[in-house]
């Protein structure tokens, strides 16, 4: 396995075509071919693997980051310790996703059958929850007027919006020579940008992508060296200097900045100074995502299976953390905002995540985050076709001439 990612900078891009990293549809990559001459090969020269269990170890931990990202505002008035934590938190989780997101996506080109799993995967889950959580906020804020919009994301759901815009963008991306530069000439400019709205969460959209778009352009020897000793032991460093640098910078940093929602004159700064944070902190959260996947054991534990799970964990923890605000949970017992409640809800939480991604719920929730839908999508594009190669002969009379070859497309 080791030597097949070293050789990756040359060969077709792997068959993961997950539909992101919180809902993976594939549980197996494909080999490389390698042919002489003109001659395609008689049949696919594909062969299953088994999944990476360092991806799902990734994404499963990442996920418990963003059940701690949601809760802990509920209980961090008057904790300076509990604020650097989420600050520290809120600074790399997302970001891992994302970069995780665009890894995965390498191999997407717009086929019919990636743009099927694209929809029933990424498209149909936002509408659902999108819908449920409107409902829901209706119920426990009293507000029967409260709108459901598709193109403002409600809490939490901005993140699949997101990821269906940067996956269909994949192609462009894909096609630019310095696809990482212009993400980041892009990202600066929507942070300098004022007035840009939560229309579609545009304002996150733009300031994040630099970090799909890098995930874009990673290969698996990036990930190799990352989790080579000294990374791992630099990685330990990072992270042991960055949470006490976290709390003793904690009280003059505003917490919108982590956002990513708003330009740096929206959050009161002018664009110069602006800039030159918002650079900073992209710096700091690109170390901080380095670090987070050093430390990441790549060996299959057993929580491992519960990578594929995330995406039901990500779209039912926010009923409970928003059941619990709207009941006033908090409010009525004080004792839950103390030192030793808020270990005991993060624990709590942390247990509830856990149970959410398992695959029992998975089961239950496939109708919702992965159906199939055939009924849905025309069958002649259901699956990806053979693709035909045009390859100009070079005997006879009509040296010019073209014959289509039938090359399968590597799955």
């Amino acid at each position: 396995m080791v030597s097949a990612a070293l050789e990756y900078v040359r060969t077709p891009l792997p068959v993961a075509e997950e539909a992101e990293a919180l809902n993976p549809r594939q549980v197996g990559t494909a080999s490389a071919t390698k042919t002489t001459g003109l001659n395609p090969p008689t049949e696919p020269a594909s062969r299953p693997t088994r999944r990476d269990p360092y991806f799902d170890n990734v994404k499963y931990l990442a996920i418990l980051l963003v059940a701690m990202g949601h809760l802990w505002p509920l209980v961090i008035e008057g904790s300076r310790a509990t604020r650097a934590l989420y600050m520290f938190v809120y600074t790399f989780h997302m970001p891992v996703f994302i970069l995780i997101s665009g890894y995965l996506s390498r191999s997407y080109t717009g086929r019919p059958d990636q743009m099927r799993k694209l929809l029933t995967g990424v498209a149909l889950p936002y509408v659902v929850f999108e819908v449920a959580y409107t409902l829901f906020a209706r119920y426990g804020t009293n507000d029967p007027e409260k709108p459901i919009s598709l193109l403002q994301p409600f809490y939490l759901m901005w993140f699949l919006l997101a990821l269906f815009i940067w996956r269909l963008t994949t192609p462009l991306w894909r096609t630019l020579r310095w696809p990482l530069a212009v993400s980041l000439v892009v990202g600066a400019l929507a942070t300098l940008t004022p007035g840009i709205g939560p229309t579609l969460e545009f304002a996150r959209v733009l300031q994040f992508l630099p970090f799909f778009v890098l995930g874009l352009c990673m290969k698996p020897g990036h990930f190799l060296f990352l989790r080579r000793r000294g990374p791992r032991a630099l990685a330990v460093l990072v992270f042991a200097g960055a949470l006490p640098f976290t709390y003793w910078v904690t009280p003059n940093i505003p917490l919108n900045w982590l956002y990513r929602s708003r330009s740096v004159q929206e959050i009161g700064l002018a664009w110069w100074p602006g800039l030159i944070r918002a650079g900073a902190l992209f710096c700091c959260t690109l170390v901080l995502v380095a670090a987070f996947l050093a430390l990441v054991p790549g060996r299959r534990y057993w929580f491992t299976v519960l990578g594929a799970g995330t995406i039901c964990g990500y779209v039912l923890h926010g009923f409970l953390i928003r059941g619990a605000q709207y009941a006033g949970l908090f409010d009525r017992y004080p004792s839950l905002s103390t030192p030793t409640g808020r270990v005991a809800v993060t624990a709590a939480m942390l247990v509830i995540m856990t149970l959410l991604c398992t695959p029992p719920v998975r089961r239950v929730m496939k109708c919702v985050t992965e159906p199939e839908m055939k009924w849905a999508f025309r069958r002649d594009v259901a699956e990806p076709r053979p693709r035909l190669t045009h390859v100009a002969t070079t005997s006879g009379p009509e040296s010019a001439a073209v014959r289509a070859v039938d090359a399968p497309r590597l799955r």
